[in-house]
Order: structure tokens, then sequence, then C-alpha cells
């Protein structure tokens, strides 16, 4: 019996660590914002939106008004308190891509919620993994992923925080996807809270050889 408590007692206190080391505590977020021309997205428009149907696209792409490149090098904020747990150059389609992890309180349940918001086609990142960041944190600039594109944010925002970088491994519906404008506008301003929440972290797959949070 004293030998079974003793292991018990090993298992609590590293098995305990174990799972204290999956998350991590952050600010919850106090609202969304927008990620360019903070915080109403002033100066841009949003040139393609989300659609979960053929032809897929899985967020919404915003340019400056002035087409074309003019909106090169303008800042990208985060849109809420969060986390980064992804920011790497991933090349291909997608260049410099930034993933932020946001921790809310649904106003209408009351239950502590997370999802991850991705920029992407970014020309500089100014964040790295493993940095606590706040709504409205300059967190990079607009990119056009080497010519590829016609300077402008992709931006998405997913309720599924497993998905990283791997996006067709996934059902191609709301409960893991979230339309970014609607997203915001509904948790615009949420009450602000004092103490930090738990949030879970190591759940981004690796992605040609990358790893993140």
């Amino acid at each position: 019996m004293g030998r079974l408590l003793a292991l018990l007692a090993v298992w609590l206190c590293f098995g305990s660590a174990t799972l204290e080391a999956k998350t991590v505590r952050i600010p919850i977020a106090d609202g969304f914002d927008f990620p360019v021309g903070k915080p109403n997205a002033a100066g841009y428009y949003k040139a393609r939106g989300m659609r979960l149907r053929a032809p897929v696209h899985f967020g919404e792409d915003w340019n400056g008004r002035g087409g074309g490149d003019s909106d090169m090098g303008d800042p990208v904020y985060s849109m809420a308190n969060g986390i980064v747990v992804w920011a790497y150059d991933v090349r291909a389609g997608w260049g410099n891509v930034v993933i932020i992890r946001h921790a809310y309180r649904d106003p209408s349940t009351g239950q502590v919620k997370y999802c991850d918001s991705l920029y992407g086609h970014l020309r500089e990142m100014q964040v790295k993994v493993g940095q606590t960041v706040k709504r409205g944190d300059k967190i990079g600039t607009i990119g056009n992923n080497r010519g590829m594109y016609a300077a402008h944010l992709h931006f998405e925002i997913r309720h599924n925080i497993r998905i990283g970088m791997l996006r067709n491994n996934v059902p191609r519906d709301y409960e893991n996807w979230a339309d970014p404008t609607a997203f915001i506008n509904k948790y615009r301003r949420l009450n602000k809270e004092w103490s930090k929440q738990a949030v879970p972290i190591g759940t981004c797959p690796e992605y040609k050889g990358f790893k993140g949070l």
C-alpha cells in the first residue's frame, strides 16, 4: 500500500506537470477588431469573401482601396489578445504565415471558447512562435508572396484549433471554420476579464518540417 501511494504521488506530480505543459495562460479576449485599418478596416475593402463550396475559399482577402500593390507593406494587426502558434515562411502559395490562438467568453453561454486567426502572404512577420500579443498589436505587413498575387491580406478564423496549415484534413463546414467578418461583428466588444485563461497549445500539426504550438 505504501508503495502504491508513493507511485500515485509521483504520477500526480509529474502527470499534472505534463498536463500543465500543454497549456499556456494568456489574457482572454475583450473583443475582436479587423486586422487591417484598425479597428474598423478603414481604407480597405473585402475583395473576396469566405466560401465553403467549390471553388473553396476558407477566409477573406483584404485589399487597400488604392488597388494593385498600393497596400504593400501596410501594417497587419492581431484581431484580439492571443498567443502566436505559427510564424513561418512556408513558401508555395502561402509565403509568410502567422497564426494566433485566442480565448474568448461567449456572452450567450458564458462558456470560454478558443479560435485561431490566420494572416497569410505577409511581406514581413514581426512576431515569433510563443509570443503573446494584444488586440491591435502589429504582427506584420501586407505582402504579395514574392509577386505571386497583387498585395493583399488573406485572413481566416478557425473554430478548430488543430488545423494549422493542413486545411484539407477537416470538413469544410462551420463547425471548423468561421466567417471572419460575421465573427468579428458578433464578438466585437466583450467584457474585460483580469484573470488569464489556460489555452491549449501543441495542437498545430507539423507542415513541411515546420512545427508550431
